[in-house]
């Protein structure tokens, strides 16, 4: 029998709308090759619907997307829309009503990708940051007071609760056992009094039930400058809202190209639809040019098709975006070539 799954597309702003449906094609064509089908249901929550209509989605926006088996997002951004209001208008309560407690980003130095670091070589660097998504730093406790006035305050409290950070650290530690069972924490306990210890404290507890796991823990500052010195060390890193936020996309510029990095939302107990998208944002002054690099999406893409117990389908995609890059010459202009969208997305489902 033929499965069916029911994917929200949110194209959002700027080169959003450009690399979603490359990303559709892919995941179209290892359908049929796989047998399963995906039904599309499009919604144009963007900057462009809150300047036409003072909201990124509407009241029932989250209710609109509960019966889903995923959500695919292109990007959110738009100059004259501050950014803490496409955010935490879309993305975060989508995140947060939904409980995608994990963000992972995985990292790779593909074969014919250039990394800015000399010891960061193909085949050697393969990173997954598992950030929590929820609480943390990026709470909504605090405010501001006396604005305007010269002794004007603005309060922001970071919230680390228990469960929270248990569920994100059982995730990382049972992800680093079935990969290179290594895990590195990412803290700052010797600056943050409360909620760093708090975290150290979680992780040592969390790690006597992964005997298998080799783990230690590293001071952001610290572990920042070892992701450029010696990126090949690492296996999984396990980080707070803020710092896995900060360190994945540093880890991403040393692989070569923040416009090919992907990101997935997850709510691994599957009680809710889980998001996957692209970390290159809405690159407005490329938007509508048709140069946009699709391989975020279409990685992003996988990374949904993995989730939904399709992983032979999800391996078919990142074997051709490792071969596209090692074995040809075609590579858009943020990789140093002249392909525009289509172009490359054409190559690289010949390859599929």
């Amino acid at each position: 029998m033929t499965k069916n799954h029911r994917i929200a597309l949110i194209p959002g702003d700027g080169i959003g709308a450009e690399v979603l449906p490359p990303a559709q094609q892919v995941l179209d064509v290892v359908g049929r090759r796989h047998g399963f089908d995906l039904s599309y249901t499009s919604y144009d929550w963007s900057c462009e619907r809150y300047l036409r209509e003072g909201a990124m989605m509407p009241a029932d926006g989250i209710d609109q997307l509960r019966d889903k088996d995923a959500i695919l997002l292109g990007a959110v951004g738009y100059p004259g829309v501050p950014d803490h209001v496409s955010l935490w208008g879309l993305l975060i309560p989508i995140r947060r009503e939904f409980r995608q407690y994990v963000n992972l980003r995985p990292i790779r130095v593909f074969e014919g990708i250039d990394s800015p670091v000399r010891g960061a070589r193909p085949g050697e660097v393969d990173v997954v940051v598992v950030r929590e998504n929820t609480e943390g730093e990026y709470s909504e406790v605090g405010g501001r007071l006396h604005r305007g006035f010269p002794e004007e305050i603005a309060v922001q409290e970071a919230v680390f609760t228990r469960a929270g950070v248990t569920r994100v650290l059982d995730y990382a530690f049972t992800l680093a056992s079935q990969r290179g069972g290594r895990l590195t924490s990412a803290t700052k306990s010797n600056g943050i009094v409360h909620t760093m210890p708090f975290w150290d404290q979680l992780v040592s507890e969390r790690a006597a039930s992964f005997p298998q796991v080799t783990w230690d823990q590293e001071h952001i500052d610290a572990l920042a400058a070892k992701f450029v010195l010696d990126p090949a060390r690492f296996d999984v890193v396990v980080a707070s809202n803020l710092f896995g936020d900060i360190l994945s996309d540093l880890a991403a510029a040393v692989a070569g190209s923040i416009g090919i990095a992907p990101a997935a939302n997850l709510n691994p107990e599957r009680d809710f639809p889980s998001m996957f998208e692209p970390v290159h944002g809405s690159a407005p002054d490329i938007a509508g040019q048709g140069i946009a690099n699709p391989l975020g999406a279409i990685w992003s893409a996988a990374m949904m098709l993995d989730h939904l117990g399709h992983p032979a389908a999800a391996r078919d995609i990142t074997d051709a975006i490792a071969t596209v890059l090692a074995k040809t010459d075609v590579r858009t202009r943020d990789l140093g070539g002249t392909a525009g969208t289509a172009e490359f997305t054409d190559k690289l489902i010949e390859l599929i």
